[in-house]
């Protein structure tokens, strides 16, 4: 582990990770029965892996690996090196990467840079906004913004208004193969701005609708021109996109839209969009300010107004919470082009992660192609997952991951459960993962990666098809059972540390573990989004 690393996040007793590299060799296909001061413990019923997986009913590929981190013994694995998507869960790796580039107190900031000075409050050249990577910017900051430059006694602008957007490359979708219209797959750039998401809302008037596209916030919700909608009466599709140069123009099906509604579409041109914005309220202000241009460079200039974001710590751990991709994103290429200095695109900068994994985690064939884990093609490995968790296990991560509860027999949440777990959710259609630690009731504390994947069903899926696939929800629900059945079974099966025999390094009464593999049937179709 790099100076750099424990530098930055180190929090806490990172040197219980710090094993051995013989340790972290090998993994078993045999889970190892820890001798513990409690035989009663081992009379309990608890399940062999194959009973789990067989009650469950899922089909597919299950892969998991389970590792103690204070001594890097292997407890349990199987399939433990085949690459599986990773969906979400991939973000814990992605925010470990942006904590170690660029510190847990770093800040983003978002300029008005005025060129060519500033004569009875009007900027003699042009006003650069100027986007500095913040994944968290919104309306309410831009109205702030305007706000202070107005208190600062800017009137006008002689030359013009510009965006500026290429602290990081473009990237048109996070991932091309989703549908155009869900929100969770918006444009990349430099500059962000309600997580790239433009409000759309529909009321019944009369014979048709009254339509509105908002860049909505708390405070501020002004129109926007960036992105358009047109209500076509057709039975199908719902909605179309068609890429124009200055905009994105959609149309909805006007057989979808009942009485009301609204939802959030994604925004392919965060520059124009937030151009579009900030122009908006400035004039509400009475800053007088033509239509945005995005700007090639950087010019040098001075800074008008600085907006600043919270500190990245925080930052992440909404990220984990919310399983929010464009965040992911951005703060991976941050973290990428602080490593870097300029990142030709988003795959470079995954492929930089990659690489990061293998210096500092200890992974051995990372595969990653973004940072949210929305693209399909990425593929991780549970014993790279789970052991690079523990290996890291105490400097900081945990505080910052949900905790995920056990359930009763009713499906509630086992709140005062003496088993703990801290960890990061994954899903896609016939894809669900869950990565984290988990502390036994005698403290003992275990890291996992479960990692779950019918790819088969998955591939039959077309692009259209991708918000509500015919028995994802159900697969889904299956593969969460195998999850809270492997944690239950560690948390009572490795609850007290192994107690090695003279001349070895754990009681070796093996338990095998079988091949994670299930049939299940035919399912109803049900919706679910990917994140």
């Amino acid at each position: 582990m790099s100076q750099s690393f424990t530098r930055r996040i180190f929090l806490g007793t990172a040197a219980a990770a710090m094993v051995a590299a013989s340790a972290w060799a090998e993994f078993p296909t045999t889970s190892l029965r820890p001798m513990g001061r409690d035989d009663d413990l081992y009379k309990q019923a608890i399940p062999n892996v194959s009973e789990i997986i067989a009650d469950s009913g899922i089909s597919g590929t299950v892969a998991f690996a389970v590792v103690d981190v204070e001594s890097g013994v292997w407890l349990e694995a199987s399939n433990a090196t085949d690459g599986i998507p990773p969906a979400s869960s991939i973000k814990a790796i992605t925010a470990l990467y942006a904590l170690d580039q660029l510190g847990p107190d770093h800040v983003f900031e978002t300029r008005l840079l005025a060129t060519g000075g500033v004569v009875n409050g009007e900027v003699q050249g042009d006003l650069i906004l100027v986007g500095g990577g913040d994944p968290t910017l919104d309306s309410d900051d831009l109205g702030q913004m305007a706000e202070e430059l107005k208190e600062a006694g800017i009137i006008g602008v002689k030359g013009t208004f510009k965006v500026y957007e290429g602290a990081f490359p473009a990237t048109f979708a996070i991932d091309p193969e989703q549908p155009d219209h869900v929100g969770y797959n918006p444009g990349v750039s430099g500059i962000a701005l309600n997580y790239n998401r433009v409000h759309f809302e529909w009321k019944r008037s009369g014979g048709g609708y009254d339509v509105t596209m908002e860049g909505r916030a708390g405070r501020y919700a002004p129109a926007v021109r960036a992105a358009t909608m047109e209500v076509v009466d057709r039975s199908g599709p719902v909605y179309t996109y068609e890429n124009k140069p200055d905009r994105d123009v959609w149309t909805v099906a006007k057989s979808a839209l009942g009485s009301g509604g609204a939802r959030w579409l994604p925004i392919r041109r965060p520059g124009v969009y937030a151009g579009d914005i900030f122009a908006t309220i400035a004039r509400s202000h009475g800053i007088k300010l033509g239509d945005a241009e995005l700007a090639e460079a950087l010019p040098e200039g001075e800074t008008l107004v600085t907006h600043r974001s919270a500190e990245l710590r925080p930052i992440l751990k909404d990220m984990l919470e919310y399983s929010t991709n464009l965040t992911a994103e951005m703060v991976g290429l941050a973290a990428s082009a602080k490593r870097l200095g300029t990142v030709p695109s988003l795959r470079a900068s995954a492929a930089e992660m990659n690489k990061w994994a293998v210096e500092e985690l200890g992974m051995e064939n990372p595969a990653m192609i973004d940072h949210s884990g929305l693209g399909d093609d990425s593929k991780m490995t549970v014993h790279d997952m789970a052991g690079g968790l523990a290996r890291i296990h105490g400097t900081g991560l945990r505080p910052i991951l949900k905790p995920v509860y056990l359930r009763d027999d009713r499906g509630r949440p086992e709140r005062n459960n003496p088993i703990k777990i801290d960890a990061k959710t994954g899903t896609l259609n016939f894809v669900s993962a869950l990565a984290g630690f988990l502390t036994t009731p005698e403290d003992r504390v275990l890291a996992f990666a479960i990692l779950t994947a019918n790819t088969d069903e998955r591939a039959k899926i077309t692009r259209a098809e991708r918000e509500r696939p015919p028995g994802a929800r159900t697969w889904n629900g299956r593969a969460k059972r195998v999850q809270r059945g492997l944690l239950e079974r560690w948390g009572l099966l490795y609850n007290v540390a192994v107690k090695p025999e003279p001349e070895a390094t754990a009681a070796p009464e093996p338990q095998t573990t079988p091949e994670a593999d299930a049939e299940g049937g035919a399912e109803p179709e049900a919706v679910l989004e990917e994140s």
